[in-house]
């Protein structure tokens, strides 16, 4: 494959995985319409996901390299923890909160993990904040304040409590970004996303079992179609399509494309979920979009 190619391959991906992943929390508000029940909706999204990434996990168990360096019981016990961090305990605090507040706002506040993974580096292991992400910072939070000003009129007296709840997957996800760098390195970051997802999968199913009876599967098809296009479609597909476009392109291009994201969300709450901003929340999500893009992509040196 010839290197335009390849790079051009590397950019579809990133934005098919971008796509993908945009059009969650549009089926999980559809899903809504059905059954207000984010634990048995969550549980339904893993049990499509979940066969994905256990072959994931096997189809690497056989590369050789892999085979080499069996996880140690420490690194196992990391993988177990930021699954639980990084996927469960942020998938179902993002679920939580899109009964509360619209798609496109979710995706936004959603999309601020990088400015909290920059406080959270400078908190916990001392990297310095320059001037440039210091402007990020507070470019980002003014415009989430405008977001969020509907709230203060009113207009949505739940918006502050559901971006809250999506504010907390942010920080979530963050944290699991923040503390996985070291095990990464060590086996592999194919390897430990196909881990780490499967035990989020596996947390998930197993909260359902434990808080609900079976009868709540009782749904319509509906339900059942919306999950299986939430759990492969904006679940499996772009973690792996993602993670190729990381491969062939970079963080720096992906973070680029990845800013198509929030924009694709808010498009298409509109045009499938009849969901509006005001002019001031359209201001806010630019300067939101604009402060996240300052801590994400890296200048040359």
């Amino acid at each position: 494959m010839t290197a335009p190619s390849y790079r051009a391959w590397g950019i579809a991906l990133a934005l098919a995985g971008v796509v993908s992943f945009s059009f969650r929390p549009i089926l999980i508000k559809l899903a809504y319409a059905y059954v207000t029940d984010p634990v048995t909706l969550l549980a339904l999204r893993m049990v499509f996901s979940l066969p994905f990434f256990v072959a994931a996990a096997l189809w690497l168990r056989r590369d050789s390299a892999a085979a080499v360096a069996p996880l140690s019981r420490r690194d196992l016990w990391t993988v177990v923890f930021l699954g639980f961090l990084g996927y469960y305990l942020a998938s179902f605090l993002d679920f939580l909160g899109l009964q509360y507040i619209s798609a496109g706002v979710a995706r936004l506040v959603l999309f601020l993990y990088p400015t909290i993974t920059v406080l959270l580096s400078a908190l916990f292991l001392g990297k310095r904040v320059g001037s440039r992400e210091l402007v990020a910072l507070v470019v980002s939070y003014a415009g989430l304040g405008l977001v969020l000003s509907r709230a203060f009129g009113g207009a949505n007296p739940n918006l502050l409590l559901g971006a809250l709840l999506v504010f907390g997957s942010a920080v979530s996800y963050a944290v699991y970004l923040v503390t996985s760098s070291q095990v990464v390195q060590r086996i592999g970051s194919m390897r430990f996303t196909a881990y780490a997802t499967s035990v989020a999968s596996v947390l998930c199913i197993a909260q359902f079992l434990l808080l609900r009876p079976l009868s709540a599967l009782d749904l319509p098809p509906q339900v059942y179609g919306l999950a299986a296009a939430m759990g492969v479609l904006c679940t499996v597909l772009p973690v792996f399509m993602t993670s190729e476009a990381l491969r062939r392109i970079g963080a720096n291009h992906v973070a680029i494309i990845g800013a198509a994201g929030p924009v694709t969300t808010i498009f298409l709450g509109w045009l499938g979920l009849e969901e509006h901003m005001t002019a001031l929340q359209i201001v806010g999500a630019v300067l939101v979009l604009g402060g996240v893009m300052l801590v994400t992509i890296r200048p040359r040196a």
